[in-house]
C-alpha cells in the first residue's frame, strides 16, 4: 500500500468513493441518500489508541469527560511518561483498573520498540488489526477504529458495528441485521475501500435514522 493510497484527504475519499461504486453499483443509491459525507482524522500513536481505549464501554459523554481529566495528567499523552504514572492517579481521572493495566501493556510494548504505528498503517488490514489485537486488552473493534481514524488505513470494515449492519439491512433489504461474519464476507466485495464503505453506510444510517424518526 503506497501512502498515497490513504484515506487522509477529502479528494482522496472521493476519488476512493468512485471506485468503491463502481465495485458494487448499488452503492450509488446509497450515496444519493447518504448525502456529503467527511473523513474524521484522529491523533495517531499511543494517545490515539489510548483515546480509543478510554472510549470502549462507555457512552459518548462519560468518554470525554475521562479523557479530559486523563489527559491532564503529566506525560499521560505518551508512553514513557504514562509508566510513570501510578494506577492510583490513572484511575483517579476514572479510568478502570483494565484500562489502565491495557495501557501499560501498550506503553512497555512502545518503550520496547515492539510496536511500530507507521508500518502497521501500511500492512493489508487482517495483518494490521492481528498485530494490534495481540496487544492485551485490544480487540477487534478498537483496532479498526485505530487504523480507520487514526491511520487513515483505506481497507478496514469494522463488521460488529451495530449501526452498520442496520444501515446493510436497510441498504439491501435484508430481512434483518446481518450477522459479523456474513457482513464481513460482503464487505469483501468493497475491498481495498472497505474504509469508505463504512463512512458511506455510517452517514447513510444517520440519514435514514434521522429522517424515518427511527429511535434505535
Amino acid at each position: 500500500m503506497s501512502l498515497t493510497d490513504r484515506l487522509d484527504t477529502p479528494e482522496a475519499l472521493q476519488r476512493q468513493l468512485g471506485a468503491l461504486i463502481e465495485l458494487d453499483p448499488r452503492l450509488g443509491a446509497v450515496a444519493e441518500r447518504a448525502g456529503t459525507f467527511e473523513i474524521r482524522r484522529s491523533p495517531g500513536g499511543f494517545e490515539g489508541l489510548a483515546r480509543i481505549v478510554t472510549g470502549q464501554q462507555v457512552s459518548t459523554a462519560s468518554a470525554d469527560a475521562i479523557w479530559g481529566r486523563f489527559a491532564q495528567l503529566e506525560g499521560a499523552l505518551d508512553p514513557v511518561g504514562y509508566l510513570k504514572l501510578s494506577e492510583t492517579a490513572v484511575r483517579g481521572a476514572g479510568q478502570s483498573g483494565g484500562k489502565y493495566r491495557t495501557l501499560r501493556g501498550l506503553a512497555e510494548a512502545i518503550a520496547a520498540g515492539s510496536v511500530d504505528f507507521a508500518h502497521l498503517a501500511e500492512l493489508p488490514a487482517d495483518e494490521a488489526i492481528a498485530a494490534l489485537t495481540r496487544l492485551k486488552g485490544i480487540g477487534p473493534w478498537t483496532a479498526e477504529i485505530y487504523l480507520m481514524f487514526s491511520a487513515a488505513h483505506p481497507d478496514i470494515f469494522p463488521a460488529g458495528d451495530v449501526a452498520l449492519q442496520r444501515a446493510a439491512e436497510w441498504a439491501f433489504g435484508l430481512d434483518g441485521k446481518p450477522l459479523v461474519k456474513d457482513l464481513i464476507e460482503m464487505a469483501r466485495r468493497w475491498s481495498p475501500y472497505r474504509s469508505t464503505a463504512a463512512l458511506l453506510l455510517w452517514r447513510y444510517y444517520r440519514a435514514v435514522r434521522n429522517k424515518e424518526g427511527l429511535s434505535i
